[in-house]
């Protein structure tokens, strides 16, 4: 069977759902598909800035959000290899943020969230739906071949399709090339009920190969916190998991002085979730009737935890362009979806930067712990927390006097 309408978005995630219900909003007929049923979890730091917050507000979603139970994050500490360490706050931010503390909260229920917005705000959902193969015509993509749960096969004619399908994107490996690049890591991500000296700040614990993050996204019944531990390590190291994740995840958390001994075997409520590698890069995110964003566009490293942040910034630029080029009744062309294109590069350029200064410094555990040391003594910290909270513009670190003062 052929189906047809205006736009088929891949991948029902932040990214997905909400550029879903930004164009179902804009009057197109939407189609948004993703090979999971909802509500589902995901690895994930479950990190949102202010800025991403502000985002969620513009979709309408954060007081439910907060209602269900999502944990006021205040700004960031890090602790270098060496015991070196800083701590910044949003509140603090050189340029007052949209307001003072981020969120924590479960992929569970955000997810689910920015899915039923899609669904009320016009867009039709196909769970358990899986995306096997782009249409074409004329050289462009016109659609998709789908999978229902039940093995049928439909074709869906479409004037766009989004990929917006993560790590492992189907639709980017079709319209170009996919690569993962150095540094290769991977995420062992875990629900932790117990976890000790969590007070609203999130933490990074950063060794000479990887780093443990922390940060309360829940309380249980009894009003015990539960974190989200995450483990990142380098994909060589990764392999020795295999058949023994929860011994690996608890080995390599002892290697770590300030997590050593606040995180309980026996406090896990969530199975340990795995994901990487990270560094992924798609040489288009653009073609004649396809787009690409959030992870299936790009995605580097999760340390800084604007992944969320910038999937949905992204959708908002990908709704701008793809309404604009669909205006018309045609089918949206690369030249008409090069605004996207382009704002992502003038948006995103300064970030991808500050992450590839913080991924490849840990690289260099001594010129690290200076770096931290330095922003913690020099009242450096706030700034550096909220560039990398996206509360402040890159320019604010990436330039040669704040670098100066990190590591001289």
């Amino acid at each position: 069977m052929t189906r047809r309408t205006d736009v088929l978005v891949v991948g029902a995630g932040p990214a997905g759902s909400a550029v879903a219900a930004h164009l179902s909003r804009a009057g197109l007929q939407v189609v948004l598909a993703d090979r999971a049923a909802f509500p589902r979890d995901k690895a994930c730091s479950e990190y949102l800035s202010p800025e991403t917050v502000r985002l969620l507000d513009r979709l309408g979603v954060v007081a439910d959000l907060e209602a269900l139970g999502a944990q006021p994050l205040l700004g960031t500490r890090v602790i270098a290899p060496r015991g070196a360490k800083l701590c910044g706050s949003f509140a603090r931010s050189a340029r007052p943020p949209w307001r003072p503390s981020g969120l924590s909260v479960r992929r569970t229920l955000l997810d689910a969230r920015l899915v039923e917005l899609a669904r009320a705000s016009g867009a039709e959902l196909a769970e358990r739906t899986t995306v096997e193969d782009l249409l074409y015509d004329r050289g462009g993509v016109s659609g998709a071949v789908i999978r229902q749960a039940d093995g049928g096969r439909d074709r869906i004619q479409a004037r766009l399709v989004i990929g917006a399908d993560g790590l492992r994107s189907v639709v980017a490996r079709r319209i170009g090339r996919r690569r993962h690049l150095p540094p290769s890591r991977m995420a062992f991500v875990a629900h932790v009920a117990g976890v000790s000296g969590l007070d609203g700040f999130a933490e990074m614990h950063v060794s000479e190969t990887g780093y443990v993050g922390l940060n309360r996204v829940a309380l249980d019944a009894d009003g015990r916190t539960i974190a989200n531990v995450a483990l990142v390590v380098p994909r060589a190291e990764a392999r020795s998991a295999a058949g023994r994740v929860t011994d690996f995840f608890f080995d390599e958390l002892g290697r770590f002085p300030g997590v050593r001994g606040r995180v309980p075997r026996g406090g896990v409520v969530r199975e340990i979730l795995v994901t990487g590698p990270f560094a992924a890069w798609s040489s288009r995110v653009v073609t004649d009737g396809a787009l690409l964003v959030g992870d299936a566009a790009e995605f580097f490293d999760p340390f800084t935890g604007e992944g969320i942040g910038t999937a949905l910034q992204g959708a908002e630029f990908a709704a701008q362009a793809a309404a604009a080029a669909l205006q018309d009744g045609g089918q949206a062309t690369a030249v008409r979806l090069a605004p996207y294109r382009l704002a992502r590069r003038a948006a995103f350029a300064g970030r991808r930067a500050v992450e590839r200064l913080v991924g490849y410094g840990m690289y260099f555990p001594a010129l690290f712990d200076r770096a931290v040391e330095r922003l913690e003594r020099r009242g450096l910290a706030d700034t550096f927390i909220g560039v990398t909270g996206d509360c402040l513009p890159a320019r604010a670190v990436l330039n040669p006097a704040f670098l100066a003062r990190m590591v001289l």
